[in-house]
């Protein structure tokens, strides 16, 4: 039996990584996440939340970007590999994410436990 957390090493593996817009946050709003995924998260405070919120904004995203880069969840990392969520400003990968390994990403976020990062 595959565990979640096998299925989200596999998943990042096969989801194809681009440069974005330098200064660019299009992306960095609300989103959700599995557990599994926020707990490899630093634990923010129910005030950096709320504020993060308010500003439609993930509590993570900092002056210089993303704080949590390399840990970010599954769904931060499809934005602009897909044309489901494509990057405004017309980012993408040479190559875009496979579309049966979307399907299969789509699939484990509808059938897992997600959380407000």
């Amino acid at each position: 039996m595959t565990t979640n957390s096998q299925k989200i090493r596999f998943f990042r593996k096969h989801i194809p990584a681009f440069a974005c817009e330098p200064g660019c946050h299009d992306c960095c709003g609300p989103v959700t996440t599995s557990s599994e995924e926020m707990a490899r998260l630093p634990v923010k405070t129910d005030a950096e939340h709320e504020e993060a919120l308010a500003d439609l904004r993930c509590p993570h995203l900092g002056e210089k970007g993303c704080q949590v880069y390399a840990e970010r969840p599954l769904i931060c990392r499809l934005f602009g590999t897909t044309p489901r969520l494509a990057c405004p400003n017309g980012k993408h990968p040479a190559v875009m994410v496979n579309p049966r390994i979307e399907r299969q990403i789509q699939l484990f976020l509808t059938e897992t436990r997600q959380v407000l990062v």
